[in-house]
C-alpha cells in the first residue's frame, strides 16, 4: 500500500479542489487556488510527493515567488497553501500544517473605496435609466438593475452573476434575495419596494424580448439573451459611469466594488452597527464591516474640522 506521505503533491491538490468544488466557490476562486498552489509546486518540482515539501524547502520557493510579485499575490498565495495543508490535517494525511514556518507579507486592512461626491449614487442612477441613443441595443431597465443591485443591496460580481431569477422572494414589503455568497456563505439580503420595482421592471422588459423567465434562469443576460458573464459585467458598469460623466469619481481598482462600499458606507452613516453590516454584506469578519464605521467617523471628524467657525476659534 502506498504511503501518503509518498503521494505526489500535484494529486492531493486535485483532491483539495475537488472538495472546495463541493463548496460552490465562483469559478475564478477555484482557478486561483490552482494557479497559486500549481505555480509554487514547479518551483519545487512537478513531481515532488509530500514528504519532499519541508518548512525549507516551501521558503526556499516563496522567496523565489516573491520576488518578482506584488504582497497581495504572496499573500494570496500563502493562503492557498495553508487552506491546503489544512486540508490534509483534517483528512489525516500530514499531522501538521508547515506553512506558519513560511514567511508572509503584513497586509494592511483595505480601506473602503465608495463612490466620491454625496450626491454621484443618485446621478449615476438617473443617467442610466435614460435611453442612450449612442448604444447599439439600449437596454436601461437591465442596466438600472444592475447598478441599483450593487448600490441598494451591496452585491459582489459574482454575487450578482449567481443571481437567478427566483432569487427574490417574499410577500410584497417583505421581499428579500437569496444571495450566495463568498465561500459559498449564503446570505439574505431585504428588498425594499423601490428596488423590487426596478427588478421587476428589468424582468418585464426581458420577456418582452426574450419571452418566458423561469425562475432556475440566471437572472441577468446580455444583449443576447446569454448568461452575463464577468467581463460583460464589468464593460457593463464602466459604460454605466462614462454615461453618467462620474469617472473621475469611481476610486482606481474599484469599479463595480464601489456600488458595494457605497451601500456599506452610507449604512453606517445612517447609524448601523458593525454587526449589522457584516451580515447584510456576508463578510468573513467583523473587523471588515468595522472599518466602514471608522471611515465614517474619521469624515465626521474631518468635517468638523473644515467648520470655519472652528477655525476661527483658533485665532482668538
Amino acid at each position: 500500500m502506498q504511503d501518503e506521505q509518498d503521494i505526489p503533491v500535484k494529486d492531493l491538490i486535485e483532491d483539495f479542489l475537488a472538495a472546495r468544488a463541493v463548496q460552490k466557490p465562483s469559478e475564478h476562486t477555484l482557478m486561483a487556488y490552482r494557479r497559486d498552489l500549481t505555480t509554487v509546486l514547479t518551483l519545487i518540482d512537478k513531481e515532488a510527493t509530500l514528504k519532499d515539501l519541508s518548512p525549507k524547502i516551501l521558503r526556499t520557493a516563496f522567496a523565489t515567488f516573491a520576488k518578482d510579485r506584488a504582497p497581495a499575490s504572496v499573500y494570496r498565495a500563502w493562503s492557498s497553501w495553508n487552506s491546503f495543508y489544512s486540508f490534509l490535517v483534517i483528512d489525516g494525511i500530514t499531522p501538521g500544517n508547515p506553512m506558519p514556518a513560511v514567511g508572509k507579507p503584513k497586509m494592511a486592512t483595505p480601506s473602503p473605496k465608495p463612490l466620491r461626491g454625496e450626491d454621484t449614487p443618485e446621478q449615476l442612477l438617473q443617467a442610466v435609466n435614460q435611453t442612450d441613443e449612442r448604444q447599439r441595443d439600449p437596454w436601461p431597465e437591465r442596466d438600472v438593475a444592475v447598478v441599483a443591485l450593487a448600490l441598494c443591496a451591496g452585491l459582489r460580481l459574482s454575487e450578482l452573476l449567481a443571481l437567478t431569477a427566483g432569487a427574490l422572494t417574499g410577500r410584497p414589503g417583505e421581499r428579500r434575495v437569496e444571495v450566495s455568497g463568498k465561500g459559498g456563505r449564503p446570505r439574505t439580503v431585504p428588498i425594499e419596494p423601490e428596488l423590487d420595482a426596478v427588478v421587476e421592471r428589468y424582468l418585464d422588459s426581458r420577456q418582452r424580448r426574450f419571452g418566458r423567465v423561469k425562475p432556475a434562469d440566471p437572472l441577468l443576460l446580455d444583449r443576447k439573451g446569454e448568461p452575463l458573464k464577468r467581463g460583460g459585467l464589468q464593460y457593463l458598469v464602466e459604460s454605466c459611469y462614462r454615461r453618467a460623466g462620474i469617472t473621475d469619481r469611481v476610486p482606481r481598482g474599484a469599479q463595480l466594488h464601489a456600488l458595494r462600499h457605497t451601500f456599506a458606507t452610507r449604512l453606517a452613516e445612517d447609524g448601523a452597527n458593525a454587526s449589522e453590516i457584516m451580515r447584510l454584506l456576508g463578510h468573513a469578519s467583523l473587523t471588515t464591516s468595522q472599518g466602514y464605521i471608522e471611515v465614517t467617523a474619521a469624515q465626521q471628524r474631518a468635517a468638523v474640522r473644515a467648520n470655519r467657525t472652528n477655525r476661527a476659534l483658533g485665532k482668538l
